[in-house]
């Protein structure tokens, strides 16, 4: 059963189209991120849901009631800013209260709510203090802290790490994850960050332009992306594109050839769309990581830039008719720059668009 349900939800800015006739279904217990550049909708999408922005066109359901009408104090949700929006003036505790003395909750529950929630957030140690005394980290579990303490039907987090250091981005990614498996309550998240959409998500929704490009689990993303735009933004580096012509297509019609860029595959590049016929100008994506230097390859390139991260060496090739393109390896490779080197790769791993 679906705890939150778009229904053709469309929202326009005047003559500005901004969210496309979105249909979506959330279901209970379920950590959903929206992901995108900057601009896609993502956090316009999760304001229809909170009820900070009307929806144009559609319906919008929660725990089985439609909400459009509904403020978003009575929608049964509890957001996350990318502002923590604390009261200075008030002690840990009291930012934590304060909506529920506001719904006339009595002082011994809101006391009880507090207390399980600075204990699941390992903050009991800072309810006396005020946010002026605490790191950016310390504020943000705060934020997550008072919505907790609502007992919300959806949790819904924009960009709430955007303020954090990396450092910190990475550690208050983890309790935000490890506190979704202890509630096991439904999450809707907001990012334009993959490295969070990748290992926060059950499922991910991939926007551009305010339409959903795709819906899946994070590996099904990486490994069966439906287009071109998919299988560049999830990824990093990002994926290569390589252009040429569409070769013989199997028997059945699920994989094809490939010829263009040195490249000469007969035959079991996966097809992402079977519309096209053979001969027909297409592209296919190989990531990084799915080359291998080899002196047969037929991909050759010039080494442009050499990136060593310690887990991993990234390098920047240009090939022959000018076209960069990149290769990563966990290996500390024997190159530098000026250098030209050919590749191989396994056609299994190629996308073909």
């Amino acid at each position: 059963m679906a705890q939150v349900a778009l229904k053709n939800v469309n929202k326009s800015f005047g003559t500005i189209h901004v969210i496309r006739d979105v249909d979506l279904e959330v279901n209970k217990g379920e950590f959903v991120v929206f992901v995108g550049p900057s601009g896609c909708g993502k956090s316009t999408l999760l304001r229809l849901i909170a009820g900070l922005e009307t929806i144009s066109d559609g319906q919008i359901v929660i725990a089985d009631r439609p909400v459009m009408d509904l403020p978003p104090s009575e929608r049964g949700i509890a957001m996350v800013f990318q502002s923590y929006a604390l009261y200075p003036h008030m002690t840990v505790f009291n930012n934590m209260a304060f909506s529920l003395d506001l719904q006339g909750i009595p002082k011994k529950e809101i006391e009880e709510r507090v207390t399980a929630a600075a204990t699941i957030l390992q903050m009991e140690h800072l309810l006396d203090r005020r946010p002026a005394a605490l790191s950016g980290g310390q504020r943000q579990r705060v934020a997550i802290g008072r919505a907790i303490v609502r007992n919300p039907e959806v949790f819904l987090f924009d960009e709430p790490l955007s303020n954090l250091d990396a450092a910190l981005r990475h550690e208050t990614r983890v309790e935000i994850a490890k506190l979704h498996a202890q509630l096991g309550a439904t999450t809707i998240y907001v990012t334009h960050d993959q490295v969070e959409a990748m290992t926060l998500a059950d499922k991910i929704v991939v926007l551009k332009d305010g339409e959903v490009m795709q819906v899946g689990s994070p590996m099904e993303l990486f490994n069966y992306p439906a287009n071109e735009f998919v299988a560049s933004f999830l990824g990093s580096p990002t994926m290569n594109f390589f252009d040429g012509i569409l070769g013989p297509i199997a028997k059945g019609g699920d994989t094809a050839g490939f010829i263009g860029a040195g490249i000469n595959v007969r035959k079991g590049i996966r097809l992402v769309s079977k519309e096209k016929a053979e001969g027909a100008e297409v592209r296919i994506g190989i990531r990084p990581q799915h080359l291998t230097i080899d002196p047969k390859g037929t991909i050759e390139g010039t080494v442009s830039l050499i990136e060593r991260l310690g887990t991993e060496t990234v390098v920047e090739l240009v090939s022959p008719d000018g076209k960069p393109f990149r290769f990563a390896s966990p290996k500390n490779l024997d190159l530098n720059v000026g250098d030209t080197a050919n590749f191989s790769f396994l056609v299994s791993k190629v996308h073909l668009f």
